[in-house]
């Protein structure tokens, strides 16, 4: 691989008292290479998981292809009208493959015509990977859906694992995190339930937190 085909990334984190955690993400531009990502930081320094980006504006989000788990090809267009939790994740990634019993339970309890998680595996080897490990830990929500070529990742400026993007009826992102997160607290619980009573185009609140402990703006 040559110096062209390579770039590094430092995503940092700031929190409290100053500290700043750096995670430096390599990522393999060619695309029939596996996209190499490690998990980014996702709490302060009091332990307690760091808060969701929300945009000041929405984001257009490029028209990714992937495929469920009969191999039928897919786009986000596919789910215009639902608002979407898309997480980009992998089974070989420790952080994604403890957050997703979280991811789980909030599809099992929000799942439904206007609203669903998108767990989308980038395993070059294939869904196979996605069953093994559903099977594993007892998965029974959420949809199976794939893209062995990572390029939906790339599209999506992905560069660390899990990456979760709220994207709006419109199709358009509203906000993403970068790390592992708790997402069926009650107060995330709360904030995707608002997110539901929106109509399309409406604004935003001013921020949300991925922690049960902090309060979700009205």
């Amino acid at each position: 691989m040559t110096r062209q085909q390579r770039r590094w990334l430092s995503l940092t984190v700031g929190v409290a008292g100053g500290l700043v955690l750096g995670v430096a993400v390599e990522e393999l531009l060619d695309s029939g290479s596996e996209l190499s990502v490690v998990a980014a930081a996702a709490a302060g320094s009091d332990g307690r998981p760091a808060v969701m980006s929300l945009h000041e504006e929405p984001r257009p989000v490029p028209e990714l292809q992937f495929e469920d788990g009969s191999g039928r090809p897919l786009t986000l267009a596919d789910l215009r009208g639902k608002v979407v939790l898309l997480n980009i994740w992998a089974t070989w990634c420790g952080p994604c493959r403890a957050e997703m019993p979280t991811l789980d339970r909030l599809q099992a309890g929000l799942g439904g015509p206007d609203f669903e998680v998108v767990a989308l595996s980038i395993d070059r080897v294939g869904i196979e990977a996605v069953d093994r490990f559903y099977a594993e830990i007892g998965v029974k929500h959420l949809g199976r859906y794939i893209d062995v070529t990572a390029k939906a990742a790339r599209d999506l400026g992905a560069y660390g694992l899990p990456t979760t993007l709220l994207i709006d009826r419109d199709g358009r992102e509203i906000a993403r995190h970068v790390g592992p997160a708790e997402w069926d607290t009650p107060s995330m619980t709360a904030f995707f339930r608002g997110q539901l009573s929106r109509r399309a185009g409406a604004a935003v609140p001013d921020t949300i937190t991925t922690s049960n402990k902090e309060e979700v703006p009205s």
